[in-house]
């Protein structure tokens, strides 16, 4: 695979950050730009294909747009914008829910050991120090594992063989741990793999069964799922992104691997239905504060991000992508106000496409700035 894929697959990309938007911090809906105009832009990026996105506040939306194709070179029309789409490693942050509710339960504690759980880590010496690493370290990417994401590991173009969970996480083994349990912030998707592992041993159900009774069902989350298995797919009319192999082919992600997502990156969504999670996950509907404190604070001996927009108060911002896509949801502290966007693309350049939503969403958020 060429360096631009490597760099791509550096982890079903997550970043949390901690960024200001300029929301008001009266009840009053909060001053906004254009969403069709901010979108039209983005999609004039190089490498963008095409991209959709809705602005909620008070869960009413109250913006929308889309831009750019549904497949490459212009063709198949626009996306349609309720369109459902990969939300990526912001999977993340429901399967640390799910965890953390089992926690508020009691049947589970965020000190319980990895080998307790799935004993079958030490026994077949599957994870290194298996005995050592926590469920609060498996959270914050602490552990130490190393991430079976990687071009030496999978085959990023593979879209027809199953990888059972605990098969990814073997193939991590191989791999130079990246530090001592507990040490430093290392990201690696390994760590959501076995949490999802977790939930299904304490549950006893499957974590896509998980995810619809805890969070989808509830919620009204409708057109949300989690793939889990070739040939699972987006299901209806959506963006399709692409990559280039190290032979100049071009190839459709569209059947992106489902086998890769699980609970570091599996889930499937809409820009209403994951503005309804960040809601209610923000408004504390999902857990106490000091449990939602586990997935919200920065990383460790992590860099602070510039503020968006400048000024207060501020805006959480996680996103989630590979080669061919980039989602990513703005959301208030406060729940009340919801940027959630899809970008597929076919580029060499993702740092480039990162800085161009950033740019959409502060001529959006923050169109006074």
């Amino acid at each position: 695979m060429n360096h631009a894929i490597t760099a791509r697959l550096a982890g079903l990309a997550c970043a949390m950050l901690t960024l200001a938007a300029a929301t008001p911090a009266t009840a009053d809906a909060p001053e906004m730009a254009d969403v069709q105009q901010a979108l039209d832009a983005l999609a004039r990026t190089s490498g963008v294909v095409g991209t959709i996105g809705e602005v909620y506040v008070d869960g009413k939306r109250v913006g929308q747009g889309s831009a750019g194709s549904r497949l490459l070179d212009g063709k198949g029309g626009r996306i349609p914008v309720g369109s459902r789409y990969r939300i990526g490693s912001q999977t993340k942050l429901l399967t640390g829910t799910v965890v953390l509710q089992l926690v508020k339960e009691g049947r589970l504690g965020l000190e319980d050991k990895l080998s307790d759980l799935l004993p079958e880590m030490a026994s077949q010496d599957i994870v290194e120090r298996a005995d050592e690493i926590t469920v609060r370290q498996l959270i914050r990417h602490t552990s130490g594992i190393p991430n079976w994401f990687t071009p030496d590991l999978v085959d990023i173009y593979d879209f027809t063989t199953y990888y059972p969970p605990i098969d990814l996480v073997k193939k991590s083994r191989s791999q130079p741990r990246t530090g001592q349990p507990g040490e430093k912030f290392s990201y690696s998707n390994t760590n959501y793999t076995l949490l999802g592992m977790i939930i299904e041993k304490v549950t006893g159900r499957s974590l896509a069964s998980e995810f619809g009774r805890r969070l989808f069902g509830p919620l009204g989350m409708s057109r949300t799922y989690l793939a889990v298995k070739p040939p699972q797919s987006i299901k209806g009319p959506h963006g399709h992104g692409y990559s280039t192999d190290d032979q100049g082919k071009v190839h459709d992600m569209d059947r992106l691997n489902a086998s890769y997502g699980n609970g570091s990156g599996g889930v499937i969504s809409t820009s209403h239905d994951i503005s309804t999670f960040y809601r209610a996950f923000h408004q504390g509907k999902l857990l106490p504060p000091p449990l939602q404190k586990r997935l919200t604070d920065p990383p460790e001996n992590t860099p602070s991000q510039p503020p968006l927009c400048g000024g207060e108060p501020e805006l959480r911002v996680i996103a989630g992508g590979t080669t061919s896509f980039t989602s990513v949801t703005f959301s208030s502290p406060d729940g009340r106000i919801q940027f959630a966007t899809s970008t597929t693309t076919h580029t060499q350049d993702p740092a480039a496409i990162g800085r161009a939503i950033n740019q959409a969403a502060k001529s959006v958020l923050c169109p006074a700035k």
